[in-house]
């Protein structure tokens, strides 16, 4: 258990000496703890009213049966599907997930029974239904009592002879393809039947009822409007609802009222800001380079600014994803700078600029690549296998460097350097017309040039000495380079006055000073992203031991065996190419039905962004390791739906936030709760707190000072001497201007890696260092402290003081009530009010405080309510 709750969070960094060490511990001990509690399963007696004949069925039929088609996935791996053994009797009757499996008073009643002649919903297997003979011999088996031969395991071996690890050796990639859920091509499945079909609002109902209901669960009652739009709001914007955006939704009584509120929220532009973060999180989107200095990244906020306008665009999944992997590769990369700009997707990882070992900091960084794109576009730990075949996952070191191929020709980041920014003309004609100003300019070098060199030969032939030299120069190219030495050189400056008068030398110390200023090339826009070394890319071979300096055998461009057979094939570059095309060649392969992760994984993040978890609790890992879908039905049907949408976020967005199992409150339901404490069935809504950015949002949207302009260079919020005395370099590269501009939302704060801003920090942003795709969702006290004692918050409380008095006028209740509003969504009741001004009241009588303050200090309370902070 420990192992499987530890998947759901993003790493955190250690020490890699403790990291390993501890993690080979803890692997060793779950491992003896379940290698010996199944060979004393196996070592459970037969009860002795087994007949001889029961004994032989098992023995010669039932037990080959088992071995052949059931112990793959019930008996040969560490996570056993749907927590059901088949390796024992005494495993059998203990059952699984969903309790027995077998009853032995009852035996036509099993659900083993009903499972294999597919009488329910769960159908085993879930391929095929099984040929009518081998449903009567499990039939006969299960009603004889489920005999079974004393000593009898059928562990296999693999697993029984390694009780150090607790574990088999990864399915081979063949066996995976054919066996393991992940690697299965999507299905639409049907849709399951319910007995409260009334309900069901939509498909999603359907699956997430039909569990509900095999427990014997109750859906949670639907949640009051209010919540209901400031969840939906937050979810959509990241930012809070205005009291009137609430009474109007309040008051409308139409069937298609909560439809309005969705469609008006997923074409607000705030959407591209709250679900671009969301992406941000995914590809490590950090806008500095980490280690010592930790230098910005040039233009690097392009890159964000391109992902909220695809957000906003609802630009196909497909396109998005090709875009990033191979956007300068694509026919309209010229025409429309987003592909070019997506690109800088490669360029968002730390980078060393002083690397003891260049060419092995080099491969640190083509695997910080590989690990992003398995990660966060195949949903699985590529990475792992750098070093050696993956120990858990169908994935093998070739594998690793196969995937690496398709970015081995990529040049390699310089901070700014020729490969890593192209001009940028956002004006129609820009391209043309900053050519014209480049020719322009080089007419006017040429000219002043030209005037230099006159005025440089006047001035030898008037210079007595310089003239001497001059006449004993027998050729023209020994001439020409004596008049540009004594053009660009200091014999004018000193002596030009004297020998060409006052006039003559001070045009040509203004030549000078104009010449250096012409040769600088017009100012235009830069962004960064990737380039190749032309169309012909060096030989790439496996690094045993991920050392980079000791090559192994040579691979070529491919794709997981788990998934694919073969290299892949890269077509011939065309003339004049300046990449190899491998890249499209593998953007191409992961946006097509040949990869069956592509559309589960990114379905999987928009359901965990709404629900508060994935239908897949590891959203970036997929294979053997990570969690099994608790709803795999759901998960394909969604996948499905997405694909029949065209691959837009904005329709699945909808569906499953006009379902019933979205819109349920958080009400706690004891028997359920007793049962499933994690909600994995989804019987009610899980509460969320705001995220970082949701929070430092808020606090300026309510107290009227947030500044919604979007776009543009990042900005950098007041941070304290304090906070920054930890760099190296204080307050290097943070430039606060104090002006509204500071006011704007979070995700446009520059993300300096080493100087985090305090109350994001505080509230679990996003880690960058590589893909974050959970964040953490603490309560701590630090936070407390910071929100009561913060000069941000103490400064915030102020505004909203401000903006109570300005609004509310000198009413204290009308002062109360609004504040109510903007932080909670709803209108206080009168008691609450009461004590509202009894605390005001009680510190200008107690404490000495001015009204002005007791009015500061109760927004300041205000900002800190759970209600403020959590959404229901």
């Amino acid at each position: 258990m420990m192992g499987k709750d530890m998947a759901k969070f993003p790493r955190r960094k250690f020490s890699r000496p403790a990291a390993v060490l501890g993690g080979v511990a803890l692997l060793c001990a779950l491992g003896t703890f379940a290698f010996w509690e199944i060979r004393s399963a196996a070592a459970a007696e037969m009860p002795k009213t087994a007949s001889a004949d029961n004994l032989k069925l098992f023995d010669q039929q039932v037990k080959p049966f088992l071995a052949a088609n059931c112990i793959k996935c019930h008996g040969g791996e560490t996570k056993i599907k749907g927590g059901l053994r088949l390796t024992s009797r005494d495993s059998v009757l203990k059952g699984g997930d969903d309790g027995a499996v077998v009853s032995l008073d009852a035996p036509d009643k099993s659900l083993l029974l009903a499972a294999i002649n597919y009488g329910g919903e769960i159908k085993m297997p879930p391929d095929s239904k099984l040929p009518p003979d081998k449903i009567e011999l499990l039939t006969k088996w299960v009603k004889a009592g489920v005999p079974w031969t004393a000593g009898v395991d059928l562990t296999p071996a693999v697993l029984a002879e390694t009780p150090a690890s607790g574990r088999p050796d990864p399915p081979t990639p063949e066996a995976a393809r054919k066996s393991f859920w992940a690697f299965q091509p999507v299905k639409r499945p049907p849709l399951p039947a319910v007995k409260d079909s009334a309900w069901v609002r939509n498909p999603v109902d359907a699956f997430i009822l039909a569990k509900l209901e095999a427990k014997g669960f109750k859906p949670a009652p639907p949640a009051d409007k209010v919540s209901l739009i400031r969840r939906a709001t937050y979810d959509l914007t990241g930012l809070p609802p205005t009291p009137a955006e609430i009474d109007a939704f309040v008051a409308d009584q139409s069937t298609n009222a909560y439809e309005k509120v969705i469609d008006r929220l997923l074409a607000s532009p705030h959407y591209g800001e709250k679900w671009g973060r969301y992406w941000l999180d995914l590809v490590r989107y950090g806008e500095s380079n980490s280690y010592e200095r930790d230098n910005p990244k040039p233009n690097v906020w392009r890159y964000r600014d391109y992902v909220i306008r695809s957000f906003n665009d609802d630009k196909p999944y497909d396109r998005f994803v090709k875009e990033q992997l191979a956007g300068d590769e694509m026919p309209d990369a010229a025409s429309s700078y987003d592909p070019i700009i997506a690109t800088g997707f490669y360029r968002l990882g730390i980078w060393d600029d002083e690397p003891n070992d260049r060419l092995q900091a080099r491969y640190d960084g083509l695997d910080d690549i590989v690990t992003t794109t398995g990660q966060v576009f195949m949903g699985l730990t590529i990475d792992c296998a750098r070093c050696h075949n993956h120990k858990i996952d169908p994935i093998l070191q070739t594998d690793y460097y196969r995937l690496l191929a398709f970015f081995q020709n990529i040049r390699p980041f310089e901070n700014g350097g020729a490969g890593d920014q192209t001009e940028i003309f956002d004006m129609p004609g820009g391209r043309q017309a900053y050519d014209a100003q480049v020719a322009s300019k080089k007419q006017q070098v040429a000219a002043t040039e030209a005037r230099i060199i006159e005025i440089a030969s006047d001035f030898i032939a008037k210079y007595p000495a310089q003239a001497a030299i001059y006449a004993k120069l027998t050729t023209e190219r020994e001439r020409k380079r004596k008049r540009e030495e004594v053009a660009y050189g200091r014999l004018i400056f000193d002596e030009g006055e004297l020998a060409l008068g006052h006039k003559e030398s001070e045009e040509y110390r203004k030549l000078r000073r104009e010449l250096d200023e012409e040769k600088h090339p017009p100012d235009h826009a830069r962004a960064l992203c990737v380039s190749e070394n032309g169309a012909t890319a060096a030989d790439t071979y496996v690094c045993l031991r991920g050392n980079a300096n000791v090559p192994g055998e040579i691979v070529h461009p491919g794709f997981p065996k788990v998934l694919a057979d073969g290299d892949a094939v890269i077509p011939k570059p065309a003339p004049g190419a300046k990449t190899t095309g491998r890249r499209t060649v593998l953007a191409n392969w992961i946006t097509s039905d040949a990869d069956p992760l592509f559309t589960r994984v990114m379905v999987n993040r928009i359901f965990q962004y709404h629900f508060g978890r994935g239908i897949v609790r590891s959203p970036n890992n997929f294979g053997v390791q990570g969690d099994r879908p608790t709803h795999p039905e759901l998960l394909d049907w969604l996948a499905s739906e997405f694909k029949a949408d065209g691959l837009h976020l904005k329709p699945i967005h909808k569906l499953l936030m006009m379902s019933n199992a979205y819109q349920m409150s958080s009400a706690v339901d004891e028997k359920a709760l007793a049962e499933d404490p994690q909600n994995n069935l989804f019987w009610r809504f899980d509460l969320r707190r705001l995220t970082a950015e949701e929070v430092r949002d808020s606090i300026l949207a309510v107290d009227g000072s947030l500044n919604t302009k979007m776009y543009g260079p990042s900005i950098y919020p007041f941070i304290s001497r304090g906070v920054m005395a930890g760099q190296t370099h204080p307050g290097e590269d943070w430039h606060t201007t104090g002006t509204d501009e500071d006011n704007r939302r979070s995700i446009y704060v520059h993300i300096k890696r080493s100087l985090p801003v305090p109350i994001l920090q505080a509230f679990d942003a996003a880690e960058t260092d590589r893909s974050c795709p959970v964040r953490f969702a603490t309560v701590q006290p630090t936070q407390a402290l910071g929100m009561l004692n913060g000069t941000f918050l103490n400064e915030e409380a102020q505004k909203l003081a401000d903006r109570l008095k300005r609004e509310a006028g000198d009413d204290l209740t009308k002062q109360v009530t609004l504040a109510f509003r903007l932080t909670t969504g709803r209108v206080p009741t009168q008691p609450e009010i009461s004590r509202c001004l009894d605390m005001m009241a009680a510190m200008q009588k107690h404490d000495g405080a001015t009204p002005e303050q007791a009015r500061k200090y109760y927004c300041l309370m205000m900002l800190n309510l759970n209600e403020f902070m959590f959404l229901d």
